[in-house]
């Protein structure tokens, strides 16, 4: 492609879903424009607002397509195989509108996959149309995810296969965020993929205190109102709290000085899409063991006075509150925040809500553990949300399935279980002693801040992506 003197070279990076639940193509796009200085656009839906960096950069130009609206629940069965056929074919004709026409033309299109379907048909002929390079960045399969709803031998799942592995094919170029699903592009797919792991940029740190006492007085009030009549969060605002608004529930603020409380709880942070692929309530009853289990330990008698209980209860013994903050949106939020109500905890306290992207890096930041409860469609994809957390210093427990051991490592930066009881004595483990003599978790965040120093995501493009990307391109 000639180019004028003044004109610079640009992609477009592709996205058939909400560019602000996509971190990793907003990097994508932050790399292009920073690291190989081109003009970028993004062909996405909107919704979400990606991070301010994205939506700041002079090189990055953001143009949302109309989303194709949600399934109604009414809808006679009979007709759903009829929306399989009339979703795609609508989203094709208006991706081929937006990248043949609405933007210029690239030197390449880097498009995410899933969704495969129409997006890989529909990239691919636009190269075609554009004379541009088109690559695809792997995530997971999309067949796999399809096969969670119509099942594994639904017709649908099959054609859906033959249509991401063909055109898969087709492309100039490949990444993928695991060897596991490097080897399996290589050996089935015959698909050659270079592996770029997913690493949080720059904006993923611990927070100092002063950025944890600052976040803290913002949803000082929201973590105060709890879902039933009352918690352990709730019942210390009834007993000592006094509208100092440099007080909150970890910090304390006198004159110029700041600290964190002695007798805070341990706070603990999920994210989730509250979807059926995501068992939530693996939590919920991991938190129920741990409150129950802690009481027979400490030979607490449920019939004492309810003031007594909660004052002593604030001074730890031996063992913590927990505060879980649970961020994310997703279609099964209401179900569980109902089953939350119900619950009958003493030493535990659920809260959910929806961060601005500046504020989630400040909350992993200021977290004293994660919990990760993704499981993969095809077991060979990793969690972002996992890469975040250690970006932040923050150590985690995640649910193990084959390939999480390429990013948890064991004993390192976190833990694996594979129940709601192992998590249980996970809790009980890791947070003895709280906050000044867990010495596990402490070993945990020691690991997870030297392995932090040594990549980041620049680097790992740099080295992987980037020539990738130009040779498929002719930078």
């Amino acid at each position: 492609m000639k180019l004028g003197e003044n004109e610079r070279r640009r992609a477009a990076v592709v996205v058939l879903g909400d560019i602000g639940r996509s971190p990793r193509m907003q990097y994508h796009a932050l790399s292009l424009a920073t690291q190989a200085h081109l003009e970028v656009d993004i062909v996405a839906y909107g919704g979400l607002d990606p991070h301010v960096a994205v939506k700041e950069h002079k090189s990055i130009h953001i143009h949302e397509m109309t989303q194709w609206p949600s399934n109604p629940r009414s809808l006679p069965k009979i007709l759903r195989p009829l929306l399989l056929i009339l979703k795609p074919l609508v989203q094709f004709f208006m991706l081929l509108w937006y990248l043949c026409v609405k933007i210029p033309a690239p030197d390449v299109f880097i498009v995410q996959n899933p969704p495969s379907v129409p997006t890989l048909v529909a990239v691919k002929l636009a190269s075609w149309i554009r004379r541009s390079a088109f690559v695809i960045d792997w995530h997971n399969f999309g067949y796999t995810l399809l096969a969670l709803s119509l099942g594994r031998n639904s017709r649908f799942v099959a054609l859906y296969h033959w249509i991401e592995k063909q055109f898969g094919k087709m492309a100039n170029g490949s990444l993928c965020v695991t060897r596991a699903m490097q080897h399996e592009l290589a050996q089935n797919w015959g698909i050659s993929a270079t592996v770029l792991y997913d690493q949080p940029p720059d904006f993923f740190r611990p927070a100092s205190l002063e950025e944890k006492h600052k976040l803290f007085c913002g949803i000082d009030k929201s973590l105060r109102t709890p879902y039933s009549l009352q918690d352990c969060l709730s019942n210390e605002v009834l007993t000592t709290y006094d509208d100092n608004p440099n007080v909150t529930l970890f910090t304390t603020q006198t004159h110029t000085d700041i600290s964190l409380k002695w007798n805070r709880p341990a706070l603990i942070v999920s994210s989730t899409s509250w979807t059926p692929d995501e068992d939530f309530s693996i939590l919920l009853e991991a938190a129920l063991m741990y409150d129950r289990r802690v009481s027979a330990l400490l030979n607490e008698d449920d019939l004492k006075r309810e003031d007594v209980f909660w004052q002593e209860i604030k001074g730890g013994k031996q063992y913590p509150r927990l505060l879980f903050i649970i961020t994310g949106k997703g279609p099964e939020k209401e179900k569980y925040e109902q089953k939350i109500a119900k619950l009958n905890l003493k030493r535990v306290a659920f809260r959910t809500m929806w961060l601005e992207p500046e504020d989630y890096p400040l909350l992993l930041g200021s977290a004293d553990l994660g919990v990760c409860l993704h499981t993969s469609s095809s077991g060979l994809d990793l969690p972002m949300k996992v890469v975040d957390m250690f970006g932040c210093g923050l150590p985690v427990c995640a649910v193990s399935y084959s390939c999480i051991n390429e990013l948890v490592e064991v004993d390192k930066n976190g833990l694996l279980f594979s129940s709601s009881s192992e998590l249980a004595d996970q809790f009980m483990m890791l947070f003895k002693g709280f906050p000044g003599e867990c010495d596990e978790l402490k070993s945990l965040k020691q690991g997870v801040l030297a392995s932090r120093s040594s990549v980041n995501w620049a680097t790992e493009w740099e080295a992987n992506a980037k020539p990738l990307i130009s040779k498929a391109s002719y930078f």
